[in-house]
């Protein structure tokens, strides 16, 4: 039996939003008009005087293996990015540097999570949560946050959720599938719950925090809850803030002995992350960040306009995201409905291969993210763009029986 695969691996499935992008791709090849609002990524570039340093790291001859999680220069600079963006304070060998955010959060379940374990996940979550879970050899407890609570967990539900397996919650904010963001307050009532509970750690994934419109700063939840620092993970990178996604650098402030458990399944695995981008890193984090209010400023404008517009179609409901470049559509209305060529929309994935097919718009399905029905759709592209696609989705909802 050559073909015969681990228990761990038949524990995950493919990625749902990586699949569709590969769809999207696949589509345009062969000549056909598809709009692809399903990838999550910035569709801004990395910027200049980030490249700038790259260039000069390969001609200095910055080539060679590294610390295997991060030269000291990064750390320290990530130390300072959290104290500066966060009033956390983290030591040097309190920060792990690592092959994009998912490294990250792969590398933190994985040492610390095995059968018996229990993992709490909001839901909608970012595919890869309960998937990463799953691989360590725990379980997901999925906690269900509706468009009516703006998909953010409740105190009560959380509390609901906690018992003596509990290793973890995940929180992510602002949340990638949905946007949500949690205020000051919010975190703080989740975390008078978790202080009922101190064997539960807390791993905050807060890769979007650059990518903000309320009126109220970014917060997480080891800054306003200080109690909790002692047993949360804060996680970011320099993928979405810095748009370079394709560096692959994620980082993490927590504990020393977590920090030293990363490094160790590090060290057997990928060992350190590619060196150049390292130094990209450094300079992205060190450098000046007055780029990231004009680019947010065309986000907020994007989210406007999606939003504005997917309200106007028939059957839709779309909160107002608080952050990130994506909104989640509640298309509960939809359900049962039949399309023009006889087909019932029995679910938001037959939805979503409506819009595909009919619109020729991809998107991502809820049940990829935990909740439906619904779905995903990142407006991380031209306002020409998108609101050609929010046309062809209204008419489409509009032809629905």
């Amino acid at each position: 039996m050559t073909n015969r695969l681990t228990a761990a691996l038949n524990r995950i499935a493919p990625s749902a939003t990586l699949a569709m992008s590969a769809k999207v791709t696949e589509l345009k090849e062969q000549g056909i008009d598809v709009i692809g609002l399903s990838a999550g990524e910035p569709d801004f570039d990395t910027p200049d005087f980030v490249k700038e340093a790259a260039i000069k790291a390969i001609r200095d001859g910055e080539t060679n293996y590294t610390n295997v999680d991060g030269i000291a220069p990064l750390k320290k600079a990530v130390a300072a990015k959290f104290k500066r963006d966060n009033d956390l304070h983290y030591e040097v060998n309190q920060i792990s540097v690592n092959n994009g955010g998912k490294h990250t959060l792969f590398n933190a379940l994985v040492a610390t999570v095995e059968a018996g374990d229990e993992v709490i996940i909001p839901a909608p979550y970012w595919v890869s949560y309960p998937d990463i879970v799953q691989f360590a050899g725990g379980t997901p407890v999925i906690v269900s946050a509706s468009a009516d609570q703006h998909y953010k967990m409740l105190p009560a539900q959380l509390e609901a959720a906690i018992t003596p397996q509990t290793r973890w919650l995940i929180i992510n904010s602002p949340s990638n599938p949905t946007g949500a963001a949690y205020s000051a307050d919010e975190l703080k009532a989740l975390g008078e719950v978790l202080l009922r509970h101190p064997h539960v750690m807390v791993m905050t994934d807060d890769m979007y925090e650059h990518i903000w419109y309320a009126d109220t700063p970014f917060a997480t939840i080891a800054q306003v809850c200080p109690d909790l620092y002692d047993r949360t993970l804060t996680v970011s990178g320099a993928s979405k803030a810095y748009a370079m996604t394709g560096w692959r650098i994620g980082y993490a402030g927590g504990p020393a002995w977590l920090i030293k458990a990363m490094a160790k399944l590090q060290s057997q695995s990928t060992s350190n992350p590619c060196s150049i981008s390292q130094h990209a890193a450094l300079a992205a984090l060190n450098g000046s960040q007055d780029f990231l209010k004009e680019r947010n400023a065309k986000f907020k404008e994007r989210r406007d306009l999606v939003v504005a517009m997917l309200n106007d179609a028939p059957g839709l409901n779309c909160p107002v995201p608080e952050g990130a470049f994506y909104v989640y559509p509640d298309a509960s209305e939809l359900m049962g409905k039949t399309t023009p060529k006889g087909k019932v929309i029995e679910n938001d994935e037959d939805l979503i291969e409506y819009f595909l097919d009919e619109a020729r718009v991809a998107a991502v399905h809820g049940g990829a993210f935990g909740l439906s029905p619904g779905f995903r759709i990142s407006y991380a592209t031209s306002n020409e763009i998108l609101i050609e696609a929010c046309k062809r989705i209204q008419s489409a909802c509009a032809a629905l029986n």
